[in-house]
């Protein structure tokens, strides 16, 4: 199977990087001055299951992209969704599948449109990882998944990207729920970028200040209820996992979305808080004026024009 992973960033290059290794045919599409840094250092990934070093990587150039690839792995931030779209869309084939790791949903309507739903996997990662400025993949802690799935019933060419997403490094997760899994995901990820933003803090900070777990719960819970009136309501297990994370004393955790703002860096305020905040259903706010995640909206917007 033939795998182009979209650009060689945190995500792309770890995953990308660790396919590689396997043995799998994998091409880079990436722009011409990580090319240059590809050429000239290979592609270094630093983790906690060892450093490596791929020399010279296979890459290509948007402008030279002709043939049709059988597997093509997105993880760009959705801000860059329209021009990654453009850049790959001469790859795709009758035959070509999409798995996106995008955070949200927003992105699998967008990719829908251009490309068919039946095209179109639903995917989700759980790994810590950056890029630094001199171009290498470091990996912040073990945990390293990927997990995928169709959205057609009855689909069956999962067992040919099990066979190229499988064995190489990482926990290649096949699911039958995986929508199910991005919108559980979607919620924690909001929560925890609603909270750490708003108050700039950690979430140990948070919890520790008058009203902070309450504050953190309250916009877990209204984010829950969103996913709900669209008959994905987080499970109970998920739930259990994610609360004590959420309200733990001292915890360190913060949501990458508050390093960005740190950084004065763009930020995902309207694919991760502001598309969810649109699917509320038309009287979820009656008698609640501001709602959580709408003070949160508006604080992040007000960030974004505030950097200009």
């Amino acid at each position: 199977m033939r795998i182009l992973v979209i650009g060689a960033g945190a995500i792309g290059g770890y995953f990308g990087g660790r396919l590689l290794q396997a043995g799998r045919d994998v091409t880079f599409l990436v722009r011409p001055r990580r090319a240059g840094q590809l050429a000239e250092s290979g592609l270094v990934i630093e983790s906690p299951h060892g450093k490596l070093t791929l020399p010279h990587p296979p890459v290509v150039l948007a402008e030279n992209l002709r043939d049709p690839f059988d597997l093509i792995l997105l993880s760009c931030k959705a801000y860059d969704l329209a021009g990654a779209i453009e850049s790959f869309a001469p790859a795709v084939g009758p035959q070509t599948l999409i798995l996106p790791l995008l955070n949200g949903m927003r992105h699998l309507d967008v990719l829908d449109a251009r490309f068919g739903a039946e095209r179109v996997l639903g995917g989700k990662c759980v790994i810590s990882v950056t890029l630094d400025d001199a171009g290498v993949v470091k990996q912040l802690n073990p945990v390293q998944s990927l997990s995928y799935g169709s959205r057609m019933p009855g689909d069956t060419r999962m067992a040919v990207v099990q066979a190229a997403l499988g064995g190489a490094g990482f926990d290649a997760l096949p699911s039958e729920q995986i929508v199910q899994e991005m919108w559980e995901k979607w919620i924690f990820l909001t929560t925890l970028a609603g909270a750490t933003c708003l108050m700039r803090a950690a979430i140990g900070a948070i919890v520790a200040a008058p009203g902070g777990e309450r504050l953190v719960l309250r916009l877990l819970d209204e984010c829950s209820a969103i996913a709900a009136s669209h008959d994905h309501a987080p499970r109970a297990p998920f739930l259990a996992q994610i609360r004590p994370m959420l309200t733990a004393a001292g915890a360190p955790t913060t949501a990458s979305m508050l390093r960005d703002i740190e950084r004065n860096a763009r930020i995902e305020a309207d694919h991760i808080v502001g598309d969810l905040l649109c699917r509320r259903p038309a009287d979820a706010a009656e008698g609640v004026s501001p709602s959580m995640l709408e003070t949160v909206y508006t604080h992040l917007k007000a960030y974004e024009a505030r950097r200009g």
